[in-house]
């Protein structure tokens, strides 16, 4: 693999993970000046926005960029040139008319959502305010898409990173000031958080527009060495990208959609058992605040087994069974070895966790312990949904996250009832589940690949990670005789220490089982040299 394909995949996560980063961090300040009705009322808005985008941009930067690398390849720029124009004026449409058509349904979204009637004035006002990021992004899209086409992951992965920054400081400004400037209505607050999400997209359009002239007479220079034998027809080409783009639209809006069903059924199904009076908050906590932290192993995981994901396809496409099982392997093993420690030590620590980034909230503490192990099945379904995609099967994802979506719905007024916010949490596990188990099927279906070895090694892990758990937890037990998690400050310190501790314990399992070593060879030697071990 050469040095620039990996290079450029290193600056697009790299991007990708500071843009997560920045983005699950922002919620401190945000939930100190909003609270979780706050968070509910963004949440209304943000959930359908997001659905919304991914049908706008149907696959196509991602498919824009592919085409135009190949026809780059065979020196044809004059192709690529020619789907990049055409596609800009695509979404230019699309994303007028996804515009449109959230800006003219929100009141029916509020409807649909079960908002009551006193606040679905406003709900609707948050919603269409979000609606006008809609105009802007899936442009910014396809100029991604081009850059990344010609090998330059730079532009896209600076924008991401500038985009997310003005969002959010636009975001907490703009709520600072609504709120203790000017005195206003929480709700005229949340709209300006969900307006941010334009003003985003304007900022990683202008960092996009610097780069497009910067490059231009590169570009320029391109086009005079065009062989100019292929005429393409732009149907055929979006007929392909069509067919090819369905699976990236389901497998972009996953977590949206079980959150969506959420939006459909949990107000409904708190205030069947008498809870309506906290559902409101209950549902910020839930799907803002609470996840918000469960993302954060999964991330983590996720960028270090995604760049393993280059390394499995080509295996598969050599037809190097070997190889390809001991990519896959890995990746599935890194996957696990950081994600399950991680989720046990979070459900073992929900407490303090959830006190310092928020604040301590007897609701939001135990929807996080519930929730914390969901986190697996979320990076699982990732990657075994980047696999399929590697071996050309993606379209199975979309069968898997129907299924799974269909279960979240049906179970969720149910359990809901049975176990209250909690019960929300059981049945997205149950709908992940089966939306992992079916792309781990359809896997071996099609490679013979076999998870022995990985099972294997997950319950060693596992055992490992419970040991970890319980010293965290007895660590947790000790500091608790002179710190309080009602108080941030304390709550910090609390988590800090154990995690440490409880890092350390995992480590030294880690190694003296040669576990460590197993997954990541070399590098664990490097390591301890450097740490002088």
């Amino acid at each position: 693999m050469s040095s620039k394909f990996l290079k450029g995949a290193f600056i697009l996560t790299l991007g990708a993970i500071i843009s997560k980063v920045l983005g699950l961090f922002y919620v401190i300040p945000f939930e100190h000046m909003v609270g979780n009705k706050g968070a509910t009322l963004y949440q209304y808005g943000y959930v359908p926005y997001t659905i919304f985008i991914s049908f706008a941009t149907a696959g196509m930067p991602l498919a824009v960029s592919k085409f135009i690398s190949k026809y780059n390849a065979l020196e044809e720029y004059a192709v690529g040139e020619k789907l990049f124009k055409s596609s800009l004026k695509l979404m230019v449409i699309t994303g007028f008319l996804a515009f449109l058509i959230l800006y003219t349904m929100a009141p029916l979204f509020t409807g649909v959502f079960g908002v009551k009637p006193e606040d679905a004035a406003d709900v609707t006002e948050i919603i269409r305010a979000v609606s006008f990021a809609l105009i802007f992004v899936p442009f910014m899209s396809i100029i991604r898409g081009f850059f990344q086409g010609h090998e330059a992951m730079e532009p896209t992965a600076i924008s991401q990173v500038v985009e997310q920054i003005v969002r959010i400081v636009f975001l907490l400004a703009g709520v600072y000031v609504v709120l203790n400037v000017l005195d206003g209505e929480l709700v005229r607050a949340i709209q300006i958080a969900t307006f941010a999400a334009t003003v985003g997209a304007v900022g990683g359009l202008v960092v996009l527009f610097w780069y497009w002239k910067k490059q231009k007479p590169y570009l320029d220079s391109l086009m005079k060495k065009d062989r100019g034998t292929m005429e393409i027809s732009l149907k055929e080409i979006y007929k392909e990208i069509f067919l090819s783009s369905i699976p990236f639209i389901f497998v972009g809006i996953a977590m949206p959609m079980f959150q969506l069903a959420d939006l459909l059924s949990f107000n409904k199904a708190m205030s069947s058992i008498g809870l309506q009076h906290v559902a409101e908050d209950a549902l910020g906590v839930l799907n803002v605040y609470a996840q918000k932290l469960v993302l954060i192993p999964m991330t983590l995981a996720t960028g270090f087994s995604m760049a393993l994901l280059p390394s499995v396809t080509k295996a598969y496409v050599s037809e190097d069974s070997n190889e390809f099982n001991r990519q896959l392997n890995q990746a599935f093993q890194i996957l696990l070895f950081i994600t399950i420690p991680a989720v046990v030590g979070m459900s073992v620590l929900a407490d303090p966790i959830y006190s310092a980034f928020y604040s301590h909230d007897p609701l939001g503490i135990s929807v996080l312990k519930a929730y914390a192990p969901v986190s697996i099945l979320f990076a699982l379904f990732s990657v075994s949904a980047a696999v399929l995609q590697g071996i050309n099967q993606q379209k199975y994802t979309v069968l898997s996250l129907l299924v799974g979506f269909l279960i979240k719905l049906s179970l969720n007024i149910p359990l809901i009832k049975l176990f209250e916010t909690e019960g929300s949490v059981y049945a997205t596990a149950f709908g992940y589940l089966a939306a992992v188990l079916l792309n781990l099927y359809v896997i071996t279906y099609f490679t013979g690949y076999r998870y022995s070895l990985t099972i294997r090694r997950s319950v060693l892990i596992t055992v490992f990670s419970i040991i970890m758990g319980l010293a965290a937890w007895g660590m947790n037990s000790l500091l608790s005789l002179w710190l309080t998690t009602e108080g941030r400050f304390q709550a910090i310190l609390i988590v800090a220490v154990c995690a440490i501790f409880g890092a350390l314990v995992y480590a030294a399992l880690s190694l003296k089982s040669k576990l460590a070593h197993r997954l990541f060879g070399a590098r664990i030697d490097r390591l301890k040299a450097k740490l002088g071990l």
